[in-house]
């Protein structure tokens, strides 16, 4: 049975994350989440003061810190998925707060950050086997990938599942900050010099604005099956 490269993007928020490990778990493939990569680095960023006032990145600063920054997946049985660790540190609870959401978008649009994760991306899916989500998956990590789905939902949409999730974790949440954080990502995301967000041209678009998870699945895996040969 051959392995095949799953590259997923699309815009923050839609549901990428949950789709990639929810698949690489039915088909036995590693999954990797590398916007909780550019978030590690940014909490790294925040905790080391490398942002200036107006939330622009001590880009110099920063390069000189990135051989310190070490990232990591750990697979968490209890939870069925991987774990972010920041230097051997645990941080999958804290690179999801609304203050990294707010200022990993100009993390991730810095050059060397994109190279050096970029790097470990394709090092991490050489062997095939792997489902990866991102922003530039489909269209700098794995070029080559044979499935790439592009995934898009609308701002208000986006916004809410962002809010409910918050929400359920107990963390504190308002729907306004965090639709104005999602527009402020997108425009951000698809502007940006280094490999902005596009969908490939050989992408299959998924809009799942009106899709349940369960739908979702059942989507994907047809993809799966029709790419892999299964």
């Amino acid at each position: 049975m051959k392995k095949i490269t799953i590259a997923i993007d699309g815009h923050s928020s839609c549901g990428k994350s949950t789709m990639a490990k929810d698949l690489a778990r039915e088909v036995g493939y590693v999954y990797v989440d590398t916007g909780a990569m550019y978030r590690s680095v940014t909490l790294y960023a925040l905790r080391h003061n490398l942002f200036n006032e107006d939330g622009s990145v001590k880009t110099a600063d920063l390069q000189k810190e990135m051989p310190n920054i070490q990232i990591s997946f750990k697979f968490n049985a209890e939870a069925g998925r991987p774990d972010t660790y920041l230097n051997g540190e645990c941080v999958e609870k804290e690179i999801r707060s609304l203050e990294v959401s707010s200022h990993v978008s100009p993390i991730a649009a810095v050059p060397f950050v994109r190279t050096a994760m970029v790097a470990q991306q394709q090092q991490m899916g050489k062997d095939k086997g792997v489902v990866m989500d991102g922003r530039d998956i489909g269209t700098t990590v794995f070029p080559d990938a044979e499935l790439k789905i592009f995934v898009t939902a609308s701002a208000q949409v986006r916004a809410q599942r962002r809010f409910d999730e918050l929400k359920a974790k107990g963390m504190p949440a308002d729907f306004n900050d965090i639709l104005k954080n999602v527009e402020e990502r997108d425009y951000i995301d698809s502007h940006r010099e280094v490999s902005p967000l596009r969908k490939a041209d050989d992408a299959i678009e998924l809009d799942n604005s009106n899709m349940t998870i369960p739908e979702q699945k059942i989507w994907l895996l047809e993809r799966f099956k029709e790419r892999s040969g299964q």
